[in-house]
């Protein structure tokens, strides 16, 4: 779990710390495995406040980690799952 946030926490630095970059090219920043992952059935994403590149990111994580987490979301679709509660240039 310590290896997700710390690259959580990174995507998120480089996010912020590149905003100022133009970036022409557009790649996700996990696997093709997690990519291609298939979410269970009947699965409903938990409601959550996304980050927008403003705030504290460690303070996003921990409460992104334990916001789904709780409602049974773990590993690899934890991962992809992250993507979701950024928004804009985060």
């Amino acid at each position: 779990m310590d290896q997700l946030k710390e690259f959580i926490e990174g995507t998120i630095r480089s996010k912020i710390e590149g905003s100022s970059k133009l970036s022409l090219i557009y790649s996700k920043l996990y696997t093709p495995r997690i990519n291609n992952l298939k979410m269970p059935m009947g699965y409903q994403p938990s409601k959550f406040q996304q980050f927008d590149g403003n705030g504290n990111p460690k303070q996003h994580v921990a409460h992104f980690i334990e916001t789904y987490n709780n409602a049974g979301t773990y590993g690899d679709h934890l991962v992809k799952q992250f993507v979701r509660s950024l928004i804009g240039n985060a």
